[in-house]
């Protein structure tokens, strides 16, 4: 079992970075898979970021690339994701999740197999 909170949203404006936190309860914080969803309203739970449990596999969606870091630190069992650059679109609750897995290389960008959601934290980015 996986407890996730997520922290660090809030309201910003157009070009200016959030750093959020996701910390998570248990002791096998390293075997899981972690990831970073957003929800826009009326908008379907999208992929926006994943790393492997080593922290040495990681992968964006497209939107993100290049202004988005995504990154964990086992000992803490705190995942993070830095966001610059934000923009108006990436206004959504942004949601960690944590996805057992086999290996610690693997990484998910597939909501349903994820087994631990925290409640979500709001990111509003105004023009």
């Amino acid at each position: 079992q996986v407890h996730l909170v997520e922290s660090g949203g809030g309201l910003v404006q157009a070009g200016d970075s959030l750093r959020l936190s996701c910390a998570a309860s248990g002791r096998t914080f390293s075997t899981y898979t972690m990831g970073w969803f957003r929800q826009a309203p009326g908008k379907e739970r999208e992929f926006v970021a994943t790393i492997s449990g080593n922290g040495g596999n990681i992968y964006y969606t497209d939107s993100v690339q290049g202004r988005f870091s995504i990154s964990r630190d086992n000992a803490k069992t705190t995942v993070y994701l830095q966001m610059n650059r934000l923009k108006p679109e990436d206004t959504a609750v942004y949601y960690c999740a944590a996805d057992r897995v086999a290996s610690s290389w693997a990484v998910q960008t597939d909501r349903l197999s994820y087994d631990y959601w925290g409640p979500g934290t709001q990111v509003t980015v105004s023009s």
